[in-house]
């Protein structure tokens, strides 16, 4: 089932997915004149970000609600529409970039292929994704929500979050050199107090309550706040349970 994304909710509620990605783009070292993918970049502030480094970027993204917004925030950037598990380039890339996105592709293999096409010789792959564990307070929350109801959660989970050793290894059988692999926990604050939540299930959760009708679905959003609650809210603020995984790879 596609995501389908809400690209006004995702700049306004979910700002912080860009913010936390700057430190990705610092991992990336963009350079004067290197030609860039940014692979699924929602709606452009991180492509953005690399083209101030003098780069010549191309963002692209599955979500043409995502592109549409991009193009209109940076009119002077390229951007396409593109499905990052079956995708080509015009030229070799120096890089290719990814931000908060590889763990939406459930075809891995298909992902990392492309990427290596599309990268030239010697050319890196630099991205931060949901790792082991990323999330799982909310998701065993919804396991729950959904189960009374007669629902299989895992029939709708849209993610991918391996491990490092299972993420390296699918790098490593396509050809490339793991440069550098980190496994960590973010607890990632949420805007709004007692929204924050809300705005989460909102902007990331909508596989899992597709389909439920207005009143269904306002009693499975509850029922998952109270269960997280204990969990991830604190001081006035929710607390969302990242884990992350940040990958360096080199086309030898």
């Amino acid at each position: 089932m596609e995501h389908a994304w809400n690209a006004t909710h995702y700049d306004d509620k979910l700002g912080y997915v860009a913010e936390f990605g700057k430190g990705v783009v610092a991992l990336l070292q963009p350079q004067q004149g290197e030609h860039i993918l940014d692979l699924g970049c929602g709606t452009g502030e991180l492509t953005q970000e690399i083209a101030t480094a003098g780069a010549f970027v191309i963002g692209m993204d599955l979500s043409e609600s995502m592109i549409q917004r991009a193009r209109q925030k940076y009119p002077a950037l390229t951007f396409r529409v593109g499905n990052a598990e079956a995708f080509q380039v015009n030229q070799p890339m120096n890089a290719v970039f990814s931000n908060a996105a590889l763990h939406w592709m459930r075809q891995p293999t298909k992902v990392i292929k492309c990427v290596w096409d599309a990268l030239d010789t010697g050319g890196r792959f630099v991205a931060e994704f949901g790792g082991k564990g990323n999330v799982m307070t909310v998701i065993d929350a919804l396991d729950r929500a959904l189960g009374d109801l007669g629902i299989n959660a895992q029939d709708r989970n849209p993610w991918y979050f391996p491990s490092i050793g299972e993420y390296t290894t699918l790098l490593e059988h396509q050809g490339f050199k793991t440069t550098y692999a980190l496994h960590f926990a973010r607890p990632t604050p949420m805007p709004d107090g007692d929204k924050g939540i809300e705005h989460w299930l909102n902007g990331f959760a909508e596989s899992f309550l597709s389909g439920l009708d207005h009143l269904t679905r306002d009693k499975v959003v509850q029922q998952v706040i109270e269960q997280c609650r204990p969990v991830l809210y604190r001081g006035g603020q929710w607390y969302i349970d990242y884990q992350r995984l940040r990958i360096v790879a080199e086309k030898k």
